[in-house]
């Protein structure tokens, strides 16, 4: 096929809905993630059937663009579940890249496809990788130029890789040996795709199916389309809706209405925030289901430890022990659902959180107790530093039992005493004195201990000669962005002339807030 014209694109409608009848029983059945409630292929073939149907209403249309902008019409206004209104955004970027265009080639198809997946990323309030998303951000950076065969072709072999990679990006899916169901439903889309432009038979995929046991109710899936609201009110209802629960998604259908989708256990509050911005209509609530904890041979497989930390650099430090962690923006606070999803992701029923930051604690204790966190024991051990998150990571040991390795963890960040060397932003009244905008400022347990005027290597042994004052055996150094080169060689150097006994660990923290924090042992 030389282009892809309104005839194409109904027949590619109908064969979309053919294939998922067909794969609906078996993608509901390893439908695990968010939640285990068997519902991701009845959701995008409802969704897809509705588009269709939309399509059909209209036999007068003859150009490839309207013909999608009538299937995103109808999947916005029809999407069910997360999956489906995914499918609608992906609809709706095949649409708006298209235009009004009668044909759509081959490098216009895969300009379509990387607006899909910028569209429907948009639509999701916190991406996860391994999910549906993963799959077709894949597609939309393996396609480029050649005819419509070949965009489809490249586009449905690279979704189909990069379905089996979810697994292993995806701890719930690992526990379940089963690969994303959303990005299942979409490696059919495109195999329909291919079908259709090559006028080939679309390949058969196996499914791996998970043995998961008899799904008990938690909390409720909340559906809505929100007519009538500002589009810079967007960011707050997702705000609003992500403090709830999980799962959140506002996409639009490009013509002011916005499908909403929320797992949470308040329903009235979810339909209250689109109160708040628009008129919510034609609402949906569905109870969600979640499986029992995993039994597993394996105990690392039934627990997990996680890291919330500021700055990206310190994130990849942690990450580096093989700690999922969550990045924080160094002037931001993480969201309900970005820490809901911290947990939630691991598949464990036992989550110990290590929060790097007297707030990131704060935060992590509001979430701890969450509803759509009941069916978990999720433990916060308090820590006021990076320094003491590297502390309880040291002696963390998944082979002792939970309740003594929390123990373990949180003995080991208490005992870090933290030493910070600041730059002063502004003028400022300390225990110590006065310090000066540019002055530097030492730190020792969050106290003000000097303001060094003399260079930052000085400024730093003094601060750490006040650490070790009552005592040492490690000291663990990580330098900011902003520390100057041969910090930690000063360091090290006057370690070995002053405190010949005390072992000293330094990493590049990359944090923009310190020029150095500093723990001791």
């Amino acid at each position: 096929m030389r282009a892809l014209d309104a005839v194409a694109v109904r027949a590619w409608a109908g064969a979309c809905v053919r294939s998922l009848s067909a794969l609906r029983a078996d993608i509901d059945g390893i439908n695990v993630y968010p939640v285990a409630d068997s519902d991701t292929g009845s959701n995008l073939l409802y969704t897809l059937t509705a588009a269709q149907a939309e399509l059909t209403e209209r036999p007068e249309v003859s150009g490839a663009g309207e013909a999608l902008g009538l299937l995103a019409r109808g999947a916005v206004a029809a999407a069910r579940g997360n999956s489906g209104v995914i499918i609608s955004q992906v609809l709706r970027g095949l649409a708006e890249s298209a235009g009004e265009t009668a044909e759509l080639d081959g490098p216009g198809l895969a300009s379509a496809l990387k607006r899909a997946d910028a569209l429907a990323t948009d639509a999701v309030a916190r991406p996860v990788a391994g999910t549906m998303l993963s799959v077709l951000h894949a597609v939309a950076t393996a396609v480029d130029d050649g005819s419509p065969a070949e965009v489809a072709t490249t586009a449905a072999k690279a979704a189909a890789d990069a379905l089996e990679e979810t697994p292993n990006q995806l701890a719930a899916l690992a526990v379940a040996g089963v690969v994303d169901a959303g990005g299942r439903g979409l490696v059919a889309v495109l195999d329909a795709l291919v079908g259709v432009v090559s006028g080939t038979s679309e390949p058969e995929r196996a499914l791996s199916m998970p043995a998961a046991p008899t799904p008990a109710p938690r909390a409720w899936e909340v559906m809505y389309l929100l007519a009538d609201v500002d589009d810079a009110a967007l960011p707050a209802l997702r705000r609003t809706l992500s403090g709830l629960g999980d799962s959140v998604t506002v996409a639009g259908d490009g013509a002011g209405n916005h499908a909403v989708h929320v797992h949470c256990a308040d329903i009235g509050a979810a339909i209250e925030a689109g109160l708040t911005h628009g008129r919510p209509h034609r609402v949906r609530v569905e109870p969600l289901m979640t499986p029992p904890p995993v039994e597993t041979s394996s105990v690392r497989g039934d627990r997990a430890v996680v890291a919330v930390v500021r700055g990206e650099g310190l994130a990849a430090l942690v990450a580096d022990e093989g700690v999922p962690v969550l990045a924080v923006p160094v002037d931001g606070e993480p969201s309900a659902e970005e820490l809901l999803g911290l947990v939630t992701e691991t598949a464990a029923s036992h989550v110990t959180v290590l929060p790097g930051g007297v707030d990131l604690t704060a935060a992590a204790e509001r979430i701890a107790g969450h509803v759509m966190l009941e069916d978990r024991d999720v433990v916060v051990v308090p820590c006021a530093s990076p320094v003491q998150v590297l502390a309880a990571l040291a002696v963390h040991d998944a082979d002792r039992r939970a309740g003594a390795d929390v123990v373990g963890m949180a003995e080991a960040a208490a005992a870090t005493r933290r030493g910070d060397l600041v730059v002063a932003s502004e003028e400022s009244i300390t225990w110590v004195g006065r310090a000066q905008a540019g002055d530097l400022v030492g730190l020792v347990d969050g106290e003000v201990v000097l303001i060094g005027r003399e260079g930052v290597e000085a400024a730093a042994i003094a601060v750490l000669e006040r650490m070790l004052v009552v005592g040492g055996e490690l000291v663990t150094v990580l330098t900011g962005a902003g520390a100057p080169d041969g910090l930690e060689d000063a360091i090290a150097a006057h370690l070995r002339a002053a405190h010949p006994e005390v072992e000293l660990v330094c990493y590049s923290g990359g944090q923009t807030d310190a020029l150095l924090l500093m723990g001791v042992e």
